[in-house]
């Protein structure tokens, strides 16, 4: 299983070996999309990893965790 960075790294490449004619604004357009899409990965690494720590753990518990720990770092 490949972390979330690791996911957008390879996704990064892929885009640049299968798309190199394409403009330098695509790439960055879709590199913002994977992104988003590796942040949530991230996110939902973080809860499942907090709920298997604590037992029992509701998914709005483990959701409380995640916005009161990270959330405020994005912002």
């Amino acid at each position: 299983m490949k972390t979330a960075v690791e996911w957008l790294e390879t996704r990064a490449e892929e885009r640049e070996k299968n798309n190199p004619n394409e403009s330098a604004y695509w790439h960055l357009k879709q590199l913002q999309k994977d992104f988003d899409q590796a942040k949530e990965m991230e996110k939902k690494d973080i809860i499942m990893a907090y709920k298997a720590d604590l037992h029992p753990c509701s998914d709005e518990d483990a959701e409380q965790y995640y916005n009161e720990t990270f959330k405020q770092q994005e912002q």
